[in-house]
């Protein structure tokens, strides 16, 4: 069987599950899905909520405490579950659940967003695919997270053996430095107390700050573009787009000399109305600047204006993943030696099973 197909079909199509599990039902990334390891050991973030999932061919079952993946009722092979972690039953000491603070991605990898709200939101400007702002509507988080509350659930996670790196992200903040300082300050504070490997996420920003995050003790970034068409880019992501993809490059290639090869990385979204030409050459633009483009399906989230939208085929995928798997070793980049978040983590994309050779 090939596992990377399957995976990239499960990412694709979601499968039918009646789960007791931790899901996130909003965000500001992937959501409404939950984790499983394939046979190979492989680990997939399978979609189970959406409307797109109820036309899945795949089914999620449990028999005598064993999970199965079927196929248009078929038994395709067994999944392995990741646990709830035991920390979510638990609060900090100011009385907020832990799961409001971050959750797990993954198995291993602590993950939260350290302000919930984006000034593009503020002016009707926020990305298309994004549900940011509305875990707060839902009160399944919490508006800012203060650094004494993520070491308390940092180190209840490490506890457990469940955080093994994190990832920061962040809502984009008014000012120049976008979320930056937020960010770095949450970082040092952590890394003060804590030895563990750090991802932030943030839109482009100053050198000064790029060098501001390394010194807080950031490990990874990720300055996501989403997509490379421009035209895409204005239409479904119209406060990023505020920033020309010039200042996307400069900002990525001063990134790489600061953080250091295959520390960086760009989120590349499918499914936007782009063509397969505009995602190859943006991996070759990408990657010729030292950053890991990393491609992921479309996953439509409830309430948001893509909620309705139909994530691009497997077959489409498949044939992304093997072009850019091989753009990513001829420019010498290898994702499995990246440090800390959604590019260690591997649950949203098989792109690191694409590059041949690793």
């Amino acid at each position: 069987m090939n596992y990377s197909t399957l995976k990239t079909e499960l990412l694709c199509l979601g499968a039918k599950a009646k789960t007791k599990r931790h899901l996130r039902k909003t965000g500001a990334g992937p959501a409404g899905g939950s984790y499983f390891i394939l046979p190979n050991g492989s680990l997939v973030q399978i979609p189970v909520v959406g409307r797109f999932v109820q036309n899945s061919p795949f089914s999620i079952t449990e028999d005598s405490d064993i999970l199965y993946l079927s196929k248009n009722d078929e038994r395709v092979c067994e999944l392995q579950g990741v646990p709830t972690p035991k920390f979510y039953q638990m609060n900090t000491s100011d009385g907020t659940p832990m799961w409001k603070i971050a959750l797990i991605h993954g198995v291993d990898c602590l993950a939260t967003t350290v302000d919930q709200t984006c000034v593009h939101w503020r002016h009707n400007l926020q990305c298309d695919f994004c549900g940011i702002e509305l875990s707060l509507k839902h009160h399944r988080s919490i508006k800012r997270k203060s650094p004494e509350q993520l070491i308390e659930v940092i180190q209840a996670a490490r506890a457990e053996k469940r955080a093994n790196h994190i990832t920061l992200t962040i809502g984009t903040q008014p000012g120049a430095d976008r979320g930056a300082n937020v960010l770095l300050e949450t970082t040092r504070s952590i890394k003060e107390q804590i030895d563990i490997p750090i991802h932030v996420q943030v839109e482009p920003v100053d050198e000064t700050y790029l060098l501001k995050l390394k010194d807080s003790g950031v490990d990874t970034l990720g300055i996501h573009i989403e997509t490379c068409d421009p035209d895409i880019f204005r239409k479904v992501c119209p406060g990023k787009a505020l920033l020309n993809f010039e200042y996307y490059e400069k900002m990525w290639r001063h990134a790489v000399t600061i953080f250091g090869k295959n520390q960086v990385s760009s989120f590349v979204i499918v499914g936007l109305g782009e063509s397969d030409e505009s995602i190859l050459n943006g991996a070759k633009w990408m990657a010729s600047t030292g950053v890991i483009p990393f491609v992921v399906p479309l996953r439509p989230i409830p309430e948001t204006p893509l909620e309705n939208a139909i994530p691009p085929s497997p077959e489409r995928m498949i044939y992304l993943y093997e072009e850019v798997g091989k753009i990513i070793k001829e420019n010498n980049l290898n994702p499995n030696k990246n440090k800390a978040g959604c590019v260690r983590c591997k649950g949203c994309s098989p792109i690191d099973e694409f590059v041949i050779g690793y």
